[in-house]
């Protein structure tokens, strides 16, 4: 497995440019899949994920051509093959994004179990209802075959307000028959991102950033140039990063706007930064120091669906407040296996009691300490860079593939802000 060798102690100064949203790239990947003609996205990371759905494209048939960095262009003009490529399909739970595009265009997909992080029980049953009600077919024997005479527009209402069903549901609704309603829909700027590309390319989406969309369908869908959004948990990552190490940090293109629910819970545990235009500055000076809630009561950071905490963001919250002076709880809802990462940080010093599954109470600050440790998932993994940066002495960790599925460049762009890493 490739390693990170990184010297804890160090605080990060500098600029960086936040790079673009990894949760928009992917989905945006699988909507090309909808036209014959060319697209072009501008803005798409250069990280593991992105590569592998890239992958599965060609595979299936698909012309990727890289233009330059983090610009690209892709043209299908004909799908050679309904099924998913397993080697791929197994390396990215995206994969599953697949499945809308494909049946609005070939009328049947075949699907392995996708892969991706182990968080936890991540459902797919939101997805099929949603290509049930839409008028697919799913039968399920080692893998998924969805198949579809037409697709025809219905008024949906989902399980769960799902990002990755969600956006299944409107890519195969844009291309049905007749109107469709998502209600309970997601409404994260991924999800958003992509209503705005599929509209780009001739669809007709409406109540774009709220929990129902409405889509007309079309017949037809043309080719496009697009710009993907800024990944706010890339954003957020660095300010916990900055803060912690003491440093000072200007963050480009960080879309402000998609932070004011981070900013509230950065607030919490002494954080502060200021905007002017897309950028934020994170100085130096930060309290550290937890505010209570009315009446000294210990706060908690909990995680929801849009426009609430995002949940990939609990790992690195986790890591800050060992940092912070003061009691705060940590309530992951969504993933029950996502803190479990926890113990490496208390073989690291940090003070954390891990309550149940979902729930870690932290008390700080703490002086951790240089160790060894495995990367379980991208956020954990780079939680773990976090911790081994604000540690004294040397930490190596291992499978650093998972981290370099989120995050580009990663050891290039930290070292030009003073941290001290390598791969080794």
């Amino acid at each position: 497995m490739n390693k990170y060798i990184i010297e804890g102690g160090f605080p990060i100064k500098g600029k960086i440019k936040a790079m673009g949203n990894k949760n928009a790239a992917l989905p945006c990947i699988a909507a090309t899949l909808l036209t014959e003609d060319e697209i072009i996205l501008n803005n798409l990371p250069e990280i593991e994920d992105v590569q592998v759905m890239l992958k599965i494209l060609e595979e299936m048939g698909s012309t990727v051509k890289k233009l330059k960095n983090n610009k690209y262009s892709i043209k299908t003009s004909n799908i050679k093959s309904h099924e998913i490529p397993t080697e791929q399909a197994k390396k990215v739970r995206a994969s599953i994004l697949f499945a809308g595009p494909m049946l609005a265009r070939m009328g049947k997909v075949v699907l392995p179990p996708p892969g991706g992080d182990v968080i936890g029980r991540r459902r797919l049953d939101t997805h099929f209802l949603a290509l049930n009600e839409l008028g697919g077919r799913v039968e399920v024997d080692g893998v998924f075959t969805i198949t579809a005479n037409k697709l025809v527009g219905v008024d949906l209402f989902l399980d769960e307000a799902s990002v990755t069903a969600t956006e299944n549901a409107l890519m195969a609704a844009t291309m049905a028959e007749g109107s469709t309603v998502i209600r309970n829909a997601a409404s994260e700027p991924h999800v958003q991102d992509l209503c705005k590309l599929l509209n780009e390319m001739g669809g007709k989406i409406t109540g774009i950033g709220s929990n129902i969309l409405y889509i007309t369908g079309v017949k037809k869908l043309h080719g496009a140039e697009f710009t993907i959004g800024s990944d706010f948990m890339e954003v957020g990552s660095y300010i916990g990063l900055t803060a912690v190490t003491r440093g000072e940090l200007e963050i480009e293109n960080a879309q402000p706007e998609n932070l004011r629910m981070c900013k509230i819970a950065f607030n919490k545990l002494g954080i502060h930064w200021t905007q002017e235009g897309n950028s934020i500055y994170i100085p130096s000076d930060q309290p550290l120091k937890v505010s209570s809630d009315l009446g000294g009561a210990i706060p908690i950071i909990d995680d929801a669906p849009w426009p609430g905490f995002p949940p990939d963001l609990t790992s690195i919250m986790t890591v800050v407040a060992t940092q912070v002076e003061g009691t705060v709880l940590i309530h992951e809802k969504m993933f029950e296996s996502r803190m479990f990462f926890v113990d490496k940080l208390i073989g690291m010093g940090a003070g954390i009691i891990l309550c149940d599954p979902h729930r870690a109470v932290i008390s700080g600050p703490s002086r951790l300490k240089g160790s060894y440790l495995v990367s379980p998932d991208v956020r954990a993994g780079m939680a773990m860079v976090i911790a081994a940066l604000t540690a004294q002495g040397e930490s190596i960790i291992d499978n650093v593939y998972q981290i370099e599925r989120g995050y580009e460049n990663l050891v290039k762009r930290m070292t030009s802000l003073g941290a001290k890493i390598k791969r080794g």
